[in-house]
């Protein structure tokens, strides 16, 4: 037991218990901000920047004076490499005058396969004529395709030239025709 003076200079008996000293030793040797005997810290500062970067954008959505859309149970946002990024139940912020809207919650990202049977269930049988359709010009926009890696040429519009035409000496050819036409209209008859 050791003897420790108190406040008022008292000698007063205090029981210190070596290890737990030596635990608080080290702890506070990990909290040291210099060398040996300067002021420790009391807290370790731990910087969070997602909080201020979420504050920033929601004033940056007040600015924008959009509105909230009720009552949207699905968003699909269709990408050109053939994947789908869905969100459920978003949250829907919109400004349509600015042609602005803002998209928030929880998204996946899909494929349009993966995606195709649950657009068709949600369409019902309203969609079905519409859905036949978008089939065909599928169909005939890939059938477009392939005809043109074949190298067929489907322009029926400009019909083919027929031998070594030449247009300038056909027009004057035309025109002499019509001059001859004129005078012999023009000339009294016997």
């Amino acid at each position: 037991m050791e003897v420790a003076k108190g406040m008022v200079g008292d000698d007063v008996p205090v029981k210190i218990n070596q290890e737990r000293l030596l635990q608080l030793q080290r702890m506070a040797a990990n909290v040291r901000t210099g060398g040996r005997g300067s002021v420790r810290r009391k807290k370790k500062a731990v910087h969070k920047a997602a909080p201020t970067d979420d504050k920033r954008l929601q004033q940056t959505i007040k600015k924008l004076n959009l509105n909230i859309i009720p009552a949207i149970e699905e968003v699909n946002l269709f990408c050109e490499d053939r994947t789908v990024i869905n969100f459920v139940n978003p949250k829907v912020q919109a400004s349509i005058g600015a042609n602005t809207y803002v998209i928030s919650g929880q998204s996946n990202i899909k494929t349009v396969d993966e995606m195709l049977p649950e657009m068709l269930s949600g369409l019902g049988p309203v969609g079905t004529p519409d859905i036949a359709q978008l089939q065909a010009l599928m169909q005939q926009v890939q059938g477009n395709a392939a005809m043109e890696k074949m190298g067929v040429d489907d322009d029926d519009d400009i019909p083919d030239l027929v031998g070594d035409t030449n247009f300038e000496n056909a027009g004057a050819d035309a025109a002499a025709t019509v001059a001859k036409d004129s005078e012999s209209k023009d000339a009294p008859s016997q």
